[in-house]
């Protein structure tokens, strides 16, 4: 295994060698600086919000109590697998959690019924589960999750034509411009500036209407972690199909 391992590795000394050669010729070495120093500086990702809404199922609960249910089983079965070392998924199945907020069992009994939970290993933890169900049977109704999953930021942007079309004019411009620059500098377009830094900007492209839209979008950028390379390609060839939508 330790030799399989090294094997993993055994080229990386000559690989960056090209790499470096590579970006070198291509005049990038400045732009994989910029990289490389900020991945350095960013530290470990921050937590998703909600991450139990990405139980698989889930979307086919349209109640608020018995989504309570799936996120206070969800929590139980995180922290069970977290003391033990064990994938959630091999504690308990996304299935079984579905499930049993769909029936809502009044007593372990009735959760021991439903599949899943009835088997050997389950039996032994039917109380911990059970007073998952029983916690969020009780909350308040203030307490309950809402049905849809609230986003720090505009809405998917697949929703844009339909409610908001001028923003969605805006981020197609956008897009179009970045693709071109993309197949100019030879750079995929996700990396040419975050995804979600563009639609961001066209969304709140209205509220702003900003006078001088490269100091505009150069301040939005740079507050947004964009690095000086990234500014420097993209906030002309933005700034002008944004004013030009506009």
């Amino acid at each position: 295994m330790l030799n399989y391992a090294a094997l993993d590795v055994e080229i990386l000394v000559e690989l960056r060698a090209e790499m470096a050669a590579e970006l070198d010729r291509q005049g990038k070495s400045e732009w994989a600086a910029q990289e490389f120093e900020h991945i350095r500086l960013a530290g470990p990702p921050k937590p998703k919000p909600e991450r139990w809404r990405r139980t698989s199922g889930v979307h086919a609960i349209k109640n608020a109590r018995k989504l309570a249910i799936v996120r206070e089983l969800w929590s139980a079965r995180d922290e069970v697998a977290s003391r033990r070392d064990i994938a959630p998924g091999r504690i308990l199945p996304d299935s079984a959690i579905v499930a049993a907020a769909q029936a809502g069992p009044r007593t372990i009994g009735d959760l021991r019924e439903l599949p899943v939970f009835g088997g050997p290993r389950q039996r032994r933890s039917a109380r911990v589960w059970f007073s998952a169900i029983e916690r969020a049977r009780a909350l308040p109704d203030s307490e309950l999750p809402p049905l849809t999953q609230t986003f720090d930021g505009p809405p998917p942007a697949g929703r844009w034509s339909r409610h908001h079309p001028e923003a969605a004019a805006r981020l197609t411009a956008a897009r179009t411009e970045l693709s071109a620059l993309s197949e100019e500098v030879s750079v995929p377009v996700e990396n040419l500036v975050s995804p979600e830094l563009v639609r961001r900007l066209c969304w709140d492209w209205d509220l702003a209407a900003p006078a001088d839209a490269v100091a505009y979008i150069d301040n939005r950028f740079t507050a947004g972690g964009a690095r000086p390379w990234q500014r420097e390609l993209t906030i002309p060839r933005l700034a002008k199909a944004l004013t030009d939508e506009g």
